[in-house]
């Protein structure tokens, strides 16, 4: 009974990874293809991946959307790290889980409803202030650091409540001032979160299209969106080879998260042990 109790696990374990990422090696291989078809392979050759990189409206997207997806995952890790520590000193139960409400609320709701109402606030607000263009690069930064910082506040809070509380203690007994604690004490305890919350926000920042279609504007577009451009005719096969470089990119962020979280979860267990 054990023994087929694994194999149908096996078997639906390789089912769903079939599934999830036959797709993906789909892509993979085609990027290679000599010939536009994505049926048939024409022969093995870097021509698209040339392509790529002789193609400046593409490579001009992809600039965009990395400085947007570095910046407003540096901001909202900044702002998703102060506020975690608010959150964790916070001693009233209902206002914290007042709180937490609040900013779960970004994650739990709808893409298209936060693009929709980022973007009639970003007119309104332009129209105020009779600004000659109200979508822009600024516009783009808020709406994806809006959307990010759950993603890092959820991962650093937890690290803060995982702490031993005696250190920050015991730090201030020694003569270091609070802000000193935080960021001699405090700040290493965290910096894997912290770490693993930045990543999460580079990684939903490079990858949103959705919000980033409400908010941007014609002087500054995104991979993303300037890949919706094509999807009413045949996508280049020079996207294939973008995709896939992206694909190893990100699963390469999703490793160093891995790896991040591993090490720090070793570390509090020979804590424990000690």
């Amino acid at each position: 009974m054990k023994k087929k109790n694994r194999a149908s696990s096996a078997i639906c374990l390789t089912l769903l990874f079939v599934f999830l990422f036959a797709p993906i090696l789909v892509l993979i291989v085609f990027s290679f293809n000599a010939g536009k078809s994505t049926v048939n392979m024409s022969g093995f050759s870097f021509r698209w991946y040339k392509s790529l990189f002789t193609d400046g409206a593409a490579l001009q997207a992809l600039r965009n959307s990395v400085i947007l997806a570095v910046t407003s995952a540096v901001i909202s890790t900044v702002m998703g790290t102060a506020a975690a520590y608010g959150i964790s000193k916070m001693r009233r139960k209902y206002l914290k889980a007042a709180v937490m409400t609040v900013t779960d609320i970004p994650m739990m709701n709808p893409d298209i409803i936060t693009g929709i109402s980022l973007m009639l606030m970003f007119v309104f607000v332009g129209s105020l202030l009779r600004f000659t263009e109200s979508l822009n690069f600024f516009t783009m930064l808020i709406a994806h650091i809006t959307f990010s910082l759950p993603y890092v506040i959820l991962s650093v809070l937890p690290k803060f409540n995982q702490m031993d509380k005696s250190m920050p203690e015991a730090a201030l007994d020694l003569g270091c001032t609070p802000l000193q604690s935080l960021f001699r004490v405090e700040l290493p305890e965290i910096m894997p979160g912290v770490v693993t919350g930045g990543l999460m926000a580079f990684t939903m920042s490079l990858d949103d299209f959705v919000i980033s279609y409400f908010t941007s504007s014609s002087k500054f577009v995104t991979l993303p969106v300037e890949i919706y451009t094509y999807t009413r005719k045949q996508i280049p096969p020079m996207f294939y080879s973008m995709f896939t470089l992206m694909f190893f990119l990100i699963l390469a962020v999703m490793i160093g998260m891995n790896v991040i979280q591993a090490r720090d979860e070793s570390r509090q267990k020979k804590r424990i042990n000690v």
